[in-house]
């Protein structure tokens, strides 16, 4: 499960960088998914403690 944190960690940070609001878009998508089927399989993951 550690690996489904760095995929978002990698996907939040892409989001950042990008400068086109479609792929900001596309992007924040993903980690919505990503986060939610990590709450899924551990339901006391509340995300990253930024």
């Amino acid at each position: 499960m550690m690996e489904q944190e760095c995929r978002i960690a990698r996907y939040r940070r892409l989001e950042r960088e990008v400068t086109d609001p479609l792929a900001a878009c596309l992007l924040h998508g993903i980690v919505e998914e990503l986060e939610a089927e990590l709450r899924k399989e551990r339901p006391d993951w509340h995300g990253p403690r930024d």
